[in-house]
């Protein structure tokens, strides 16, 4: 099969996935990456000499990975080490209360009824088995479907299906689905950041994002080196299977022939010719022109409004006051004014969350007391990294902001800490076209489920993966996209596996 070659541009999750899976169907595969190494938004920053990671931060959706590991003929666990996490996330806010998240759900209630009294716990558990049912009725018709519609819905969920989501409103938004389920705010405050996972405000955002309290129920695991160590992994089984990488090469063009791909045209002048491309990038690249006003027809000429992007603080930093765990959020009482900042008014939240990552803890690796330890602090921001809008006074602003609302929680960190900041402006560099937008398009109003395209496109020979593109965001469902254009592109060459599909079983998760 090697006479067929593939280019993948972008060595994100999706293109790794699918250059894997790709080689292994024994087709001449090479991946161009503009950066100097495999993995996309999942990066590693070297600040201070510790390696900290500065995009997603955690492993979830593990039986897809289980499924691409035994498809080249090995193991997760042979190839990575991971770890569950006890606790799924601890959440603070400024009045002094807490409140963690487990993965035992009997332990999740007990702290529930201990935070905010035995209803709440009871509407707790209520708004658990709510999730469940949307999750189960959803996995199947939408989540593993290659390109769902609207049309080919009603008959895909079945009776028990649609009455699943009749009962959640699939039309109304995620917070007044919350606002149904708990009376306690800071609940509904705490699963309204299930919105964010999509880069989504929570007042747009469908009731449906409720299924993610399931899904992180079904097991949030440690990465031994990080996230970017699965990227590693995934690059060096492509590379057995025969995949070629060039790192540090942009690609400039896609080429067409008589209306199908017949290769690229890298920024140095050089053209590969393949007769396959899968693009692993965000669609906006594309819409845009830049990659050749060719490929312009290749995805939908309207583009939907731009997910969330971020302002990030990579530190290697002694911290101390307060028992951090590895995922921490920091809530402010005004939740609303967040959103409206961001998504009305189109600057940077002058009350925002904070997510904090503790890459040393939570998994019996706790740093002693005042060994430095790496941290990545996360606010959400507009997706302006394009225009002229977030100002060095305004950042510089929002980061006093930030920090002061960790040190009123109780968290100190030590001033002048190694730290490299990351704003819109820098992610719309690393990711060209999306103003920063790390999530692709927002995931606003019912019908956004069903505007990302799939894998193949109208254009010959070239397909899409990535988390702009079906099924959304974050690195298991960037992943699953990198299967789902592997299996387009062996579809058009009328080709089947040379081994049998492995069985899934599991949960998935949206970060």
């Amino acid at each position: 099969m090697a006479e067929h070659h593939v280019i993948v541009i972008g060595a994100g999750m999706g293109g790794l996935v699918s250059a894997l899976q790709l080689a292994r169907q024994g087709l001449a595969v090479t991946v161009v990456e503009a950066t100097d190494g495999p993995g996309g938004k999942v990066r590693q920053l070297n600040v201070g000499g510790a390696l900290i990671d500065s995009g997603p931060t955690v492993f979830t959706m593990r039986w897809i990975f289980d499924q691409i590991f035994q498809s080249v003929g090995t193991t997760l666990e042979a190839e990575l080490k991971i770890t569950p996490l006890p606790v799924l996330a601890r959440h603070f806010w400024e009045d002094g209360s807490s409140l963690d998240l487990f993965a035992d759900p009997a332990r999740s209630l007990a702290a529930v009824a201990d935070f905010a009294g035995p209803a709440e716990a009871q509407r707790f558990e209520d708004f658990c088995e709510a999730a469940r049912k949307t999750y189960q009725a959803l996995e199947g018709p939408f989540i593993r479907s290659s390109a769902p519609t609207l049309l080919q819905m009603p008959a895909r969920l079945g009776v028990g299906g649609l009455g699943a989501l009749m009962d959640l409103g699939p039309m109304r938004s995620l917070w007044h689905a919350l606002g149904r389920h708990f009376k306690d705010p800071r609940m509904r405050q705490l699963f309204a950041r299930y919105a964010t996972y999509c880069g989504s405000s929570p007042w747009e955002a469908p009731a449906t994002l409720m299924l993610i309290a399931q899904v992180e129920l079904d097991g949030v695991w440690a990465v031994q080196g990080g996230m970017h160590a699965l990227a590693r992994s995934l690059a060096r089984l492509a590379k057995a299977q025969g995949a070629g990488f060039r790192y540090g090469t942009a690609c400039q063009q896609i080429l067409l022939k008589d209306g199908r791909v017949c290769g690229v045209r890298l920024a140095n002048g050089e053209e590969l010719q393949a007769d396959r491309v899968v693009f692993n990038g965000d669609i906006a690249a594309l819409r845009t022109g830049l990659l050749g006003a060719a490929v312009r027809p290749a995805v939908p000429a309207k583009a939907a409004p731009r997910s969330l992007s971020a302002v990030t603080w990579s530190m290697n930093a002694v911290t101390s006051g307060l028992a951090l765990d590895r995922h921490n959020v920091f809530f402010r009482h005004d939740y609303a004014s967040e959103f409206n900042d961001i998504f009305g008014a189109g600057r940077l939240p002058q009350e925002p969350t904070v997510y904090v990552c503790a890459q040393d803890r939570g998994a019996g690796e706790s740093p002693a007391p005042q060994a430095a330890e790496r941290l990545l602090c996360l606010v959400n921001a507009p997706a302006h990294g394009d225009g002229h809008t977030i100002t060095p006074e305004a950042l510089d602003a929002c980061q006093t902001t930030s920090f002061s609302l960790l040190q009123r929680c109780g968290l100190n960190i030590q001033p002048d800490s190694p730290t490299q900041r990351t704003t819109p402006v820098d992610f719309h560099r690393l990711f060209p076209a999306t103003g920063g937008a790390l999530y692709g398009q927002a995931t606003h109003g019912w019908m956004s489920a069903f505007a990302r395209p799939g894998a193949p496109t109208p254009i010959k020979g070239l397909f899409l993966a990535g988390g702009s593109v079906h099924p959304g965001p974050g690195v298991p469902m960037a992943a699953m996209s990198g299967q789902q254009a592997a299996a387009a592109v062996m579809a058009s060459l009328a080709l089947t596996r040379r081994s049998p599909p492995v069985a899934i079983s599991g949960g998935m998760s949206m970060r």
